[in-house]
């Protein structure tokens, strides 16, 4: 199979399209023909081996954690899925060798879901980990009716979902930080805008001088420290970059879990006309480079994927 894998850590230039063979096929995984793979800012840290201490790792090491394709083979214990199942999921197994920039990947049933039908391969492949971080964050913080809940990041891969979700969720409103090149994008999702910078903490009080009652942190620092003083309650501040600090301000720390269950409610959201996953740019596989360089930048507006 065709794959962009890496032998050592480092640079985007050490991604390379190359022939490796089939993966395995264990008795609970199902085998998945890659149509569209999402990339997320954990790729470029795995390239770089900034989780290298907390998981395995195993070269040549191909990346990837999303992916949207069909079932091509399926192990003798796998219940759920049959071959020709046009699935989705958030391949993230115990260790890193077996990722999603490849024509094949061995996944976890645990992994997967059904595959939304009014979806394009390409928004199905951006949807797993940035909507189940977004997801799982707000479940977290227990969002529901008559919440107002502040998104950092609000136009980017996780903060477009998060507005989105929280809607969905009940919330009776959003605000979402964001440059101002992207308020507009921002207002189309269902949130206030609010730019970033210095004076975000005054500019947030202006527009919700009663405080918010759940706060979504993508990034650390600063933006926790704004969340805690507008909170209502500490408890639902959640982080999904800066544990000990998060947790000194009273709140939680967040790493997205597989889930089918989650998947599925995503998947539903989607076709319910309800969720919609902004995919900003496509890439060839063999462009995996430039890809994860865009995303790195830190600037996109939703997601970038890659056609497999």
């Amino acid at each position: 199979m065709k794959a962009i894998a890496i032998d050592a850590y480092g640079a985007a230039d050490r991604l390379t399209l190359r022939e490796l063979p089939e993966p395995p096929v264990g008795p609970d995984t199902v085998l998945v023909r890659v149509r569209a793979a999402g990339v997320n800012p954990v790729d470029w840290k795995v390239r770089e081996g900034h989780l290298a201490g907390a998981m395995p790792s195993h070269f040549p090491l191909v990346l990837g954690w999303d992916a949207a394709g069909v079932v091509a083979a399926a192990g003798p214990a796998v219940a759920g899925f049959a071959v020709g199942d046009e699935v989705i999921g958030y391949v993230r197994r115990d260790d890193i060798q077996h990722g999603t920039y490849a024509e094949l990947v061995p996944a976890p049933e645990r992994t997967l879901a059904d595959k939304p039908v009014q979806a394009s391969w390409a928004e199905a492949g951006g949807l797993p980990l940035a909507g189940l971080t977004a997801y799982q964050a707000l479940q977290q913080a227990r969002t529901g009716a008559g919440d107002t809940v502040l998104v950092h990041g609000a136009s980017g891969g996780v903060g477009h979902l998060a507005v989105q979700l929280a809607r969905a969720l009940g919330a009776h409103r959003v605000i979402g930080t964001a440059s101002e090149a992207n308020h507009d994008f921002v207002r189309s999702l269902g949130a206030e805008p609010v730019a970033y910078g210095d004076g975000l903490l005054d500019r947030l009080r202006a527009v919700a001088p009663d405080g918010v009652d759940v706060a979504l942190d993508l990034f650390g620092g600063e933006s926790l420290d704004v969340s805690a003083e507008l909170l209502n309650r500490p408890a639902r501040l959640i982080s999904t970059a800066d544990p000990e600090h998060v947790t000194r301000l009273g709140g939680s720390y967040l790493f997205v879990k597989p889930s089918t269950a989650d998947l599925s409610v995503l998947a539903g959201l989607v076709d319910a006309d309800r969720l919609t996953v902004h995919v900003a740019r496509t890439f060839p596989l063999a462009e995996a480079a430039e890809a994860q360089r865009l995303v790195a930048a830190g600037h996109v507006r939703g997601k970038v994927v890659l056609e497999v």
